[in-house]
């Protein structure tokens, strides 16, 4: 038993691990780009000046714009994604029952961030000192995703994958499930997420939820592959923008 428990576990680091690897070239790109935000916003008056223009309209319009934005880069932009790349540009009646799926997942998935993101600034200020960055970084990644954002994200595309199934939901809620299913997407999602939260916290709250959204577009490729390998859908060396092609 105990040998085949080290073995699983060694299986789901694997498998994180793997996703990580193969996403690092996009990661770094994204990372980078995110980086160049911020140094321009803190280097450069013209970019600061649209910037904060931005967090000012986001701030105005309140929830409509948390809503508007995850669809956006959530469902909406990685499904044209598919349709232009993968799809020659001729849509389908899957990318139609795709968005029926992926917008009402990422607008609530949204609205949970940007409530986190307003807790952070209640509990330790909006400010960017280095202790006030590290601890926001820190109940990101090691108290909302571990136990909020992974478990309901995989949750949602594992439903999804098995056909809308109850007997999915109940299986999620086992330790086997975290361990094989769970920890893998954390190990990927820390390797993406970490250097781009602190890159967010790094900026205003107003502006934060916007960064957020410019990020989220490489995060569902990239939790889109993690599920589909789970299903079994696509194969072993498949390169992860192939696995949204056959969600």
């Amino acid at each position: 038993m105990a040998i085949a428990t080290r073995k699983e576990d060694r299986t789901s680091l694997a498998l994180g691990w793997e996703a990580a690897r193969a996403n690092a070239v996009p990661a770094f790109i994204l990372q980078g780009a995110m980086l160049a935000v911020l140094i321009s916003y803190y280097l450069s008056p013209a970019c600061a000046d649209f910037l904060n223009r931005l967090a000012h309209y986001k701030e105005r319009h309140g929830l409509a714009f948390v809503v508007i934005a995850a669809v956006l880069a959530g469902a909406i932009v990685p499904e044209l994604f598919v349709i232009v790349f993968f799809q020659r540009g001729r849509p389908r009646r899957a990318n139609l029952r795709n968005l029926a799926f992926t917008i009402p997942t990422w607008g609530v998935d949204g609205i949970l961030v940007d409530f986190m993101y307003r807790l952070n600034a209640v509990w330790f200020g909006d400010v960017t000192t280095v202790w006030v960055v590290s601890a926001k970084i820190l109940v990101d990644q090691l108290g909302y995703n571990p136990f909020i954002a992974a478990p309901l994200e995989v949750l949602v595309y594992e439903w999804k994958n098995e056909g809308f199934s109850w007997q999915s939901l109940r299986r999620a809620l086992t330790w086997g499930h975290y361990r094989d299913k769970i920890v893998p997407t954390l190990l990927a999602t820390w390797a993406v997420w970490a250097p781009l939260m602190a890159i967010i916290y790094s900026l205003p709250f107003a502006l934060q939820f916007p960064l957020f959204s410019i990020a989220l577009t490489f995060w569902v490729l990239l939790l889109t592959y993690m599920t589909n390998r789970f299903a079994g859908k696509i194969e072993a060396d498949a390169p992860p923008a192939l696995s949204v092609a056959k969600s």
